[in-house]
């Protein structure tokens, strides 16, 4: 289904739904596969779907599942809490139709900032984060456990 160099004009039909419980087995199968030690238990996944003030949306490509993200407010903070592309399915443009919904529901909501933290060691997310203009903010040290990664927590001011 994925080619190398593909892009999501060219690699299928891309479109963006919100998930349903019946998604929750493949989140959090790919969420062991793409984080490891840090990966979201089935138990909070299932407890944050049912009863968390989230939005879980879901990016398919040819009507398959390829990646997700999680966000809503945090208090009074618009946050991403989660976005994972499933790794066949990545360097396709796929991430970035998942932060253009992102930033679009934020301003739907009409929220003066969007917020979010990632890996420091992760570049390619870091990268894709200030490409949507999201500017640093501080780090929190040792935040992804259990592996003690820090987590570069940034913000994209979204109206004065």
């Amino acid at each position: 289904m994925f080619d190398a160099g593909t892009t999501p004009e060219d690699a299928g039909l891309v479109s963006l739904r919100d998930l349903t419980e019946a998604d929750l087995e493949w989140v959090a199968q790919r969420e062991i596969e793409i984080f490891g030690l840090s990966a979201w238990s089935p138990s909070l996944i299932r407890e944050d779907f049912l009863h968390g003030f989230s939005r879980w949306r879901g990016v398919e490509v040819d009507g398959v599942l390829a990646g997700y993200a999680v966000y809503g407010f945090e208090g009074d903070a618009f946050h991403l809490m989660n976005l994972a592309i499933a790794p066949e399915a990545r360097r396709r443009g796929l991430a970035r139709v998942v932060m253009g919904d992102f930033l679009a529901e934020a301003r739907r909501l009409s929220a003066p900032d969007a917020w979010l933290e990632g890996a420091t060691t992760n570049a390619a997310a870091l990268a894709l984060y200030r490409d949507h203009g999201f500017e640093d903010v501080r780090v929190r040290p040792r935040y992804y456990q259990p592996e003690g990664l820090d987590a570069l927590v940034m913000r994209l001011r979204l109206r004065d």
